[in-house]
């Protein structure tokens, strides 16, 4: 028999950046909303490790959903990041030639971005692209420019939209893993964690996991490989090296090797793309990261490598169909998928979640929820804060004059405001990604000690049994 307080509208399977757009759409409407996830966190899959850029929307082919929704995802950011309380930043992106053949890419590109429907796209000749990005390889000899690309804080824009998911009614299970999903009658029986829901939709929003998720309810028709990208990330006095995104002409696996300043001020280099069996893959190797440094080599000059203060990899969940999977089953009735996101699927989120859940709510009849608020406020940051503001904080908040990560300036209220919010941290990486602390550059050497002490305080469990991850 299943709770009464387990029965749902609409199941969502996977709490990624998909996931949690989903839900904050969904909850505009008067319904129970429920998410499921695996992790211990929202964010732990692939959309905390990629590459963190808005793309413009130049380089998918047009016609394909990777075309419609990176460039309405792009269009909505500016919203978003100011509804969410989200850094984001539009820097532009140039894509670098060093042949004849590149310069045709470079074309092709802009052709396509012009069909697209992208803006202001415009080609440089070598020497006017080294005028606005002069750390560019005397090589380059063209490029694309693209304005309207930009940069974003992708830990912050899942926790955005999920906070604001919470704030409107949806429930998160977090530790949830699906293993068995039922029809009952015009609805469906999810099992998780021992647990069982009823919900008269599910969305599969389960990223490297969707065909397993598919195969619980129907026969999949489409493969899901993992493609582990590595990436390098530098110190902030790197941070200058460039102030665009800058890539390589693209190839058949992916957009190549980017250059580009993080939305916090540092440098990153990514990433490789290599196909893996294991969708829980994430080690960098030595291969991986020599590649990352050769190639970026060729189309940005003296990037100060010497500055690397960690590397890491995140795997994109690549399907066999070449574009994304959003659709309802033509047989299974109620059951949608958000499946085979790729790049740009962080930018192409925000639209996508406008659309799921507008198919969802049409098929549901779900009246809309005139009490929904688009608003969500991040933790305050002292790093964003004048003198003056700083010192008027601490005064109201004790706590916040007690710096704990000295690398990012991360004081204690901030930590214990990232643990006492909705869906707040219970790990180390959940501290790392709501507030920085342990993002600089002694990379968590010094202040993670304390930051456990906290965690174990605040948790009420013992410091030796405070995680790192879930």
């Amino acid at each position: 028999m299943i709770d009464k307080e387990n029965f749902f509208d609409v199941a969502v399977i996977g709490a990624g950046v998909i996931g949690c757009a989903v839900a904050r759409e969904l909850s505009r409407r008067r319904a129970r909303i429920l998410v499921l996830e695996r992790e211990s966190d929202v964010c732990e899959g692939t959309s905390k490790a990629n590459s963190a850029i808005i793309h413009g929307g130049f380089d998918a082919l047009p016609g394909t959903l990777k075309a419609k929704y990176n460039v309405e995802g792009n269009a909505m950011m500016d919203r978003i990041s100011e509804e969410l309380d989200v850094p984001f930043k539009r820097i532009g992106a140039l894509v670098v030639a060093r042949s004849e053949e590149g310069d045709e890419t470079v074309r092709e590109l802009f052709g396509r971005g012009e069909k697209n429907g992208v803006k202001d796209l415009r080609i440089l000749s070598g020497d006017e692209a080294r005028e606005i990005e002069p750390g560019l390889s005397d090589d380059v000899t063209s490029a694309l420019f693209c304005p309207s690309s930009g940069i974003v804080c992708p830990f912050e824009l899942t926790l955005g939209f999920a906070e604001n998911a919470v704030k409107n009614g949806v429930v998160f299970r977090l530790n949830s893993e699906v293993t068995a999903i039922g029809r009952d009658g015009d609805g469906f029986t999810l099992t998780a964690a021992g647990n069982e829901y009823r919900a008269r939709a599910v969305v599969n929003c389960a990223g490297v996991f969707a065909a397993k998720i598919r195969e619980m309810i129907a026969e999949p028709d489409y493969t899901i490989t993992p493609r582990r990208g590595e990436y390098l990330l530098l110190d902030k006095n790197a941070g200058g090296t460039v102030s665009h995104t800058v890539f390589g002409t693209p190839s058949k696996q992916g957009k190549g090797v980017l250059v580009t300043p993080t939305v916090h001020g540092n440098l990153m280099v990514g990433p490789t793309a290599e196909a893996v069996d294991d969708p829980e893959d994430t080690a960098t190797t030595g291969a991986g990261i020599g590649k990352l440094k050769e190639q970026s080599a060729l189309n940005v000059k003296n990037i100060p490598y010497k500055l690397v203060i960690t590397s890491f990899a995140g795997l994109r969940a690549t399907g066999d169909t070449g574009d994304f999977i959003i659709r309802e089953d033509e047989k299974v009735k109620r059951y949608f998928e958000a499946a085979a996101i790729e790049s740009p699927g962080l930018s192409s989120a925000p639209a996508i979640g406008v659309a799921v859940a507008k198919t969802v709510c049409d098929a549901l009849s779900l009246e809309e929820n005139e009490n929904f608020d688009p608003v969500r406020r991040g933790v305050p940051r002292l790093s964003h804060m004048s003198d003056a503001e700083r010192a008027e904080y601490i005064k109201k908040k004790p706590d916040y004059g007690q710096i704990i990560c000295r690398c990012e300036g991360v004081s204690e209220g901030e930590i214990l405001d990232a643990i006492r919010r909705p869906l707040g941290a219970t790990t180390l990486d959940g501290v790392k990604r709501r507030v920085r602390a342990g993002m600089g550059r002694c990379q968590s050497g010094f202040c993670s000690p304390r930051v456990i002490a906290i965690l174990s305080r605040e948790l009420g469990i013992p410091y030796g049994e405070v995680k790192k991850n879930g």
